[in-house]
């Protein structure tokens, strides 16, 4: 079984970063996991956009051509573009692949990359700017005629072409791991996107009644615990540089979800449970990991469904056969929930 058997879930990977790899490898780095993720039956894959990686768009396109229905979840940052440029990227790749695109509306960043665009603006007030941008975005892209007069934006009259099909409307995430970002996700009618808590800390059902949601997470998944972990720890070593450039970031980034899992990682002992902190700690990335059997995993898994949790973004797969790991541990976390 797949990932798209499972109608009411849906799960997304994550696109290679540029920063990873030499220019030569990287188109082919982005071919090769694209492939993967379709072939496990992900709906589509995740490609970050910040200061030190190239455009996420022209990945997108290498994606959306090499692949027959992978969905690019391209993230979205106000200050790099006008909306209209953004419903124009989306409409192109309808146009052009007939392909659905998902949009993660980004509001925040390194405050360092944030100042060298000159962009001051407050935490709660970049969410507010967002909805504006999202709302002129998903007008233009349901093909009506857009005026719009905000505090961040204004158009008049403004219409799109090539016209996009409406089946092939984006699907709209943003972050909700902070109060003005869950008030955006809610205003949009967006998935809301968390970093998750270790998932004892929720009651079943907490997630439910709110709108769709989701969460970021890595899964290291083997028959056995102790094989699980020896993965764990060989893909993840401690890493003194990383440890300092975590730091440095947490001094630089104003986003809650950053603190949060900061803050959880001070206080969780490594191996107590699935949970996994230490490769965010580690500056490796930007999500918690669950490390143990299948059972134990999907355990975990069919947990975070019942609270209410129901887009899975996955960590960039090391290889083909990371996903077919995954796909072992949502068949058996999935088999006995009532969806």
């Amino acid at each position: 079984m797949s990932f798209t058997e499972h109608s009411s879930i849906e799960v997304f990977s994550t696109c290679p970063e540029s920063a990873d790899y030499l220019s030569e490898d990287y188109v082919r780095q982005v071919q090769n996991v694209a492939v993967w993720s379709e072939e496990a039956g992900c709906r589509g894959i995740l490609v970050y956009a910040d200061n030190r990686l190239a455009d996420p768009w022209q990945a997108a396109q290498i994606i959306a051509g090499s692949t027959r229905n992978l969905a690019p979840l391209v993230a979205v940052q106000p200050v790099y573009m006008h909306p209209y440029s953004v419903a124009k990227m989306v409409s192109t790749l309808g146009y052009m692949y007939q392909r659905k695109v998902y949009l993660n509306m980004v509001a925040g960043g390194f405050k360092n990359d944030l100042k060298a665009l000159n962009d001051p603006t407050p935490h709660d007030l970049r969410y507010e700017r967002l909805t504006e941008y999202t709302q002129i975005i998903a007008g233009l892209l349901k093909g009506e005629p857009v005026t719009f007069d905000g505090a961040f934006y204004k158009v008049t009259n403004l219409s799109l072409q090539p016209e996009l099909p409406e089946e092939l409307f984006p699907g709209i995430f943003v972050s909700g791991s902070s109060e003005a970002g869950l008030n955006a996700a809610n205003t949009l009618g967006a998935t809301a996107i968390k970093y998750p808590q270790p998932v004892g800390d929720y009651n079943a059902g907490a997630e439910t009644g709110t709108g769709r949601t989701g969460i970021r997470i890595g899964i290291i998944a083997r028959e056995h615990d102790e094989e699980a972990w020896d993965v764990g720890v060989e893909r993840f070593p401690p890493d003194r540089a990383g440890q300092f450039a975590h730091q440095l970031a947490m001094k630089t980034s104003d986003s809650q979800w950053h603190k949060q899992l900061s803050e959880m990682a001070e206080q969780l002992k490594e191996r107590e449970s699935p949970y996994w902190l230490h490769p965010f700690k580690n500056y490796k990335t930007f999500c918690p990991y669950l490390v143990g059997s299948y059972e134990r995993i999907a355990q975990e898994i069919r947990r975070y469904v019942e609270v209410g949790f129901q887009t899975f973004i996955l960590d960039i797969p090391p290889a083909k056969e990371e996903l077919e790991h995954i796909n072992i541990v949502f068949d058996k976390a999935l088999e006995t929930v009532s969806l």
